[in-house]
């Protein structure tokens, strides 16, 4: 009996303590966690605009689906419901907000609307700098910057690999935001400012810049690029001639106070941008 007595007693203290303990949140789902995360990002997203062509697809509902154009208003004609005002959406608010029309309207019950662009004419970003075709070109929202830069011709020989992405606010300030081309490559964070949008201008600047003459193949004005030394200087310019001497070379250096001093370049020297590099005839 005993026994008993003591088995009921531990059970009832078993269910008490657990009344007592805070309830347990539910786990969060990987896609609830994704959407959390794309909440809080401050990557701009590619909205409609006037101009823009869109397929619509409502399932189970084949008599609905559509391609249509942004008209000048904003709203594009949807069956059933009519106007849908989408501009300055994304897409996936946009096909919510036809969803809710079809659904407010009693047309149907649970209704699930995909909505993608198939061309966009409103979304255009400006190229302007060192690239082969300068221009205004039209984004979609997985456009890289990158991709813009390909599609305007790429990269000149003397453009650099820092390039800025002007972005107006909503009062018209213009912000630059740098963004390292080679540290996006290899994924570099904190780089959502080169998520492109609308109204963006890419702006790629010449790259700082040498001169190298005297006794070289090629003299001229070349690319200073990250690290580079006098000898990998010579080699751009085609490297010394039989007339010149590596051992005799001088850079002319332009210092704070803006007056030049010129030094004696050893080959493993860096160069930096504006010098001017000379390499002298042989003495021998």
């Amino acid at each position: 009996m005993r026994i008993w007595l003591s088995v009921i007693a531990l059970v009832l203290n078993a269910i008490a303590v657990a009344a007592a303990a805070p309830p347990t949140k539910p786990p969060v789902s990987p896609s609830a966690q994704d959407a959390g995360d794309k909440t809080r990002s401050k990557a701009p997203l590619v909205q409609l605009g006037p101009g823009d062509g869109v397929i619509i697809q409502v399932y189970g509902q084949p008599d609905l689906n559509a391609t249509l154009t942004v008209s000048d208003d904003g709203t594009i004609p949807v069956a059933l419901t009519g106007p849908v005002k989408v501009a300055g959406l994304s897409p996936a608010e946009a096909s919510a907000r036809i969803e809710k029309a079809l659904k407010d309207g009693k047309y149907l019950i649970d209704p699930h609307v995909t909505l993608t662009v198939s061309e966009s004419r409103s979304q255009r970003v400006s190229v302007l700098g060192q690239v082969g075709r300068p221009g205004r070109y039209a984004v979609q929202s997985n456009t890289s910057i990158f991709d813009l830069l390909a599609e305007a011709g790429g990269i000149t020989e003397l453009g650099g690999d820092l390039v800025y992405i002007l972005r107006p606010d909503a009062s018209g300030n213009i912000t630059r935001y740098p963004i390292s081309l080679k540290g996006l490559a290899e994924g570099a964070k904190g780089s959502s400012e080169a998520a492109l949008t609308g109204g963006d201008s890419v702006l790629v600047p010449t790259a700082p810049q040498l001169y190298i003459y005297g006794e070289v193949t090629a003299p001229g004005k070349f690319k200073v690029e990250p690290g580079m030394t006098v000898v990998q200087a010579i080699a751009r310019a085609g490297g010394v001639t039989q007339r010149g001497s590596a051992n005799r070379v001088e850079i002319k250096r332009r210092k704070a106070d803006g007056t030049y001093v010129t030094t004696k370049a050893a080959l493993g020297d860096l160069v930096q941008a504006d010098d001017v590099i000379r390499v002298k005839e042989s003495i021998f």
